[in-house]
């Protein structure tokens, strides 16, 4: 096998080869000096209109983000214990080359006290028209294995506790062409989908209380659940106990920003899921894209 040796100059500390998704491993190629990463750490931040305008712009008239007075929030979640025994580290992080927009993501690691585990959730990866294709997008899929790393720290959890990183993806549909472009990017990097036949997962309504009060309740959107199991991506089976606990850390999450009756609709959604030894199949995340 040929070692192929890669100049430092060429990463940024912050990128590293082994956090890499297994198809993502082409982002070493490239030579990243022109890039700068950085975290934007309130509302106030001069990048905190920047990197939610960009995101605003992309997903708001979908329903697909938040509103920005819940990720102001969620800017001040840096690992600590919550009052739901949960510790949660949220993070916006903005990509810029030459001081002009490359990319933004953003993600929160979510460590259960009673557990030995980190489970982040993959909010969005945006990344501007003429960076497509570089590979920036990978290295934006590995950054969330340190938060999850610093999150595990921060509640003294051992560092070889598992990682699964998770993405809510929108069901394949042939006639929408965005979706299938997202679903192939996450399948050749080596996500996985976990079987829709088998859970039928709800994300919460991301409109604001009088929205959603206006509209008579919520609304929570039908998704599908993505996983990269960090060290297990080989693995195409999962079991009930292991699902239920990626999407009770989820909805631990949104509760932390979003009101319980708001929430009910979802958490009942578990009770229909399959029993905790049930063994369910990881799919490609294609599957239905004819």
């Amino acid at each position: 096998m040929r070692c192929i040796v890669f100049p430092e100059r060429m990463l940024k500390p912050w990128m590293i080869p082994g956090d890499l998704a297994p198809g993502d491993r082409k982002c070493l190629e490239r030579d990243w000096s022109d890039v700068e990463l950085s975290r934007v750490e309130s509302a106030d931040d001069p990048g905190f209109d920047i990197a939610f305008g960009a995101l605003w712009a992309e997903f708001g008239a979908k329903g697909e983000i938040e509103q920005a007075a819940v990720l102001s929030r969620r800017l001040r979640w840096h690992g600590q214990l919550q009052e739901n025994g949960y510790g949660l580290r949220y993070r916006l992080m903005l990509v810029t080359s030459g001081g002009k927009f490359v990319a933004v993501r953003d993600h929160t690691a979510i460590v259960p006290k009673d557990e030995d585990a980190a489970y982040v959730h993959l909010s969005h990866n945006l990344v501007s028209p003429e960076w497509r294709r570089t590979g920036i997008a990978g290295w934006l899929r590995a950054l969330p294995v340190q938060t999850a790393r610093h999150g595990l720290a921060a509640l003294n959890k051992p560092e070889s506790s598992p990682i699964t990183l998770i993405a809510e993806m929108e069901y394949p549909d042939p006639t929408v062409e965005a979706t299938a472009i997202r679903l192939g990017a996450y399948e050749k990097a080596g996500y996985l989908k976990v079987d829709p036949d088998r859970i039928s997962y709800l994300q919460p309504d991301f409109g604001s209380p009088d929205q959603i009060d206006f509209a008579g309740g919520p609304r929570p959107l039908p998704l599908t659940l993505m996983v990269r199991r960090v060290g297990r991506e080989s693995e195409r089976q999962i079991t009930g106990r292991e699902v239920k606990s990626i999407v009770t850390a989820l909805y631990k999450m949104y509760e932390g920003t979003f009101r319980a009756r708001d929430m009910a609709e979802v958490w009942k959604t578990l009770d229909s899921y399959p029993g905790d030894d049930e063994i369910i199949d990881l799919v490609s995340p294609t599957r239905g894209i004819s």
